[in-house]
């Protein structure tokens, strides 16, 4: 995946597009990258493809 926007960017439109997601749900300490995403798929009802999915998708919105 090419990566085009920033982390801040990203942040700014999953909350548009999932209105239940805070901040809080996208703090994670250095190497805890992976929990972090495991939450927000668990938070969204998401497997972690699906989340994936959804961040290759950020990257062409």
């Amino acid at each position: 995946m090419n990566i085009v926007r920033s982390w801040r960017e990203q942040k700014i439109i999953l909350k548009r597009w999932f209105p239940i997601l805070r901040d809080e749900d996208f703090l994670f300490e250095p190497g805890e990258r992976e929990n972090m995403l495991d939450r927000l798929a668990a938070k969204l009802s998401k497997t972690r493809t699906e989340l994936e999915v959804v961040f290759s998708e950020l990257q062409r919105y």
